[in-house]
């Protein structure tokens, strides 16, 4: 790796840290919110629900998206594909760090030994993450059974070291075909927290997901297709 590259990482890392810390800052406050009248603990996500796998899961599925939004913003100059990526950056660290402040109101660690993606086992959402089809073509390796991907949609190693080697219109059209896949698999993960969980605020937050990720896929697609 380059040391652009590797200082663009940084970069990109030392943001989320910042707004993590920043939402960690006003878990206290957060947290008086959480009692009842009697002072007692109003009843919440515990360890192995689903909520605080979706916390953690779609934490690390934002943070793919940051990064690559990172990287073709430093690849292209077209004015509409860097504001596309900026949204993204802006829109899923929010997002982020408000997973991470339920966890640390929830009393729970921020990683768990458990493997991505268990919360989703045992219903027929499973089998959808599976046989997912993310509309790109087959030399795609994010979309194939082997790509090594522990999540739907994420992109591997080497498509991320692609990306970061690419510039100009070639990067533009492989970060589109990537965060197209990156979407659809982070719609087939709210989508699954919504048939799973009970927290409202989660609920709230995965359906925004839904809702915000559907319709930029309809840009992102008609972006592509102009490439």
């Amino acid at each position: 790796m380059t040391e652009n590259a590797t200082a663009r990482r940084a970069i990109a890392t030392a943001a989320l840290v910042i707004l993590l810390a920043a939402v960690v800052g006003v878990v206290g406050m957060v947290a008086g919110a959480a009692l009842s009248g009697e002072g007692d603990a109003v009843s919440r996500p515990a360890e192995g629900s689903a909520e605080a796998g979706f916390a953690r899961d779609m934490q690390a599925h934002h943070t793919q998206a940051v990064q690559m939004s990172t990287m073709v913003r430093d690849a292209t100059d077209d004015p509409e594909v860097r504001s596309l990526a900026l949204d993204i950056m802006l829109t899923q660290q929010q997002q982020a760090g408000q997973m991470y402040g339920w966890l640390e109101q929830w009393d729970l660690p921020q990683a768990s030994l458990a493997a991505p993606m268990q919360w989703m086992s045992g219903t027929d959402s499973d089998t959808d993450m599976g046989s997912m089809d993310h509309g790109t073509d087959s030399t795609d390796s994010t979309v194939g059974p082997d790509s090594g991907a522990v999540m739907p949609g994420m992109a591997t190693d080497q498509d991320l070291q692609q990306l970061d080697q690419a510039v100009g219109v070639d990067a533009e059209t492989l970060y589109l075909r990537l965060m197209v896949a990156h979407h659809q698999g982070g719609v087939t993960m709210a989508q699954g927290a919504l048939d799973r969980v009970q927290d409202q605020d989660v609920r709230r937050l995965a359906q925004a997901i839904v809702d915000s990720q559907t319709a930029e896929l309809a840009v992102l697609e008609q972006m592509l297709a102009e490439r």
